[in-house]
């Protein structure tokens, strides 16, 4: 077996190659990009955001029906990116983490913990022959009560943390390449211009016109802490609100 190839290598997810790699977590990672999709996740003074594309892949679905945005508990949601199969099991543990949390300790399990649990099965994942990683990658938001708004994401590596904004999916470099020099100019924003920044973040990398069909957003923020999805009446509004300005 030739040193320096990948051949062989990649056959196992617990075998690392000469170089200290793991072949096939980093295809998990490309697995996340196949759908061309791109999600962001940003937070402002007292709000934060996650918005992704809205793809309706046949005309025979119901688009409604059609979602990357999930309700993890009343406050906390998350949006998924990567393979829609992988990314609704992963949903699917999510809650039920949430729920054994809340029912053992009485309160709502803070965003950096279920984070943190999410990362650590995701780990696991990656040491037993048994097991492939997830091709998804999960952004969680949710205002705390002691913190303010929080950011995290979590990769199929188990590495987790939490953000002033970030990204995930086909456009994430040049998505992050655009929030830190937005970042750098204006560090905190309101909640209307954190949910103008997140639609003209996706808007630029994608080099695309939105109409409300096409994108979904969610949102907690301090005076509504609950994680709601936003109507197609409010996408518009805020549409309206950046082309205006433009």
């Amino acid at each position: 077996m030739a040193r320096g190839t990948t051949a062989g290598f990649d056959r196992h997810i617990t075998i690392f190659s000469p170089e200290g790699r793991l072949y096939q977590v980093e295809y998990a990672f490309k697995a996340i990009n196949q759908g061309g999709m791109t999600s962001i996740g940003l937070r402002g003074v007292d709000s934060a955001v996650v918005i992704t594309q809205k793809k309706v892949p046949d005309k025979l679905l119901d688009p409604s029906s059609v979602t990357h945005l999930f309700r993890i508990s009343e406050s906390l949601g998350c949006v998924m990116t990567g393979m829609v199969a992988d990314s609704r099991a992963q949903v699917k543990r999510a809650r039920q983490e949430a729920a054994e949390f809340q029912y053992r300790y009485g309160y709502e399990i803070p965003v950096d913990m279920l984070c943190k649990r999410m990362a650590d099965i995701s780990q696991i994942y990656t040491q037993n022959a048994n097991m492939r990683p997830l091709g998804c990658s999960m952004i969680l938001i949710a205002y705390d009560v002691e913190k303010g708004p929080q950011v995290y994401k979590t990769d199929p590596a188990g590495y987790y943390c939490g953000y002033k904004a970030t990204s995930v999916g086909a456009k994430s470099t040049e998505a992050n390449n655009y929030l830190e020099k937005k970042i750098r100019k204006k560090p905190s924003w309101s909640y209307e211009e954190a949910v103008e920044m997140a639609i003209t973040a996706l808007s630029t990398v994608l080099s695309a016109d939105f109409k409300s069909s096409d994108i979904e957003i969610a949102v907690v923020s301090k005076d509504d802490p609950k994680f709601r999805v936003l109507t197609e009446k409010e996408l518009d509004e805020r549409l309206a609100a950046i082309a205006e300005r433009d």
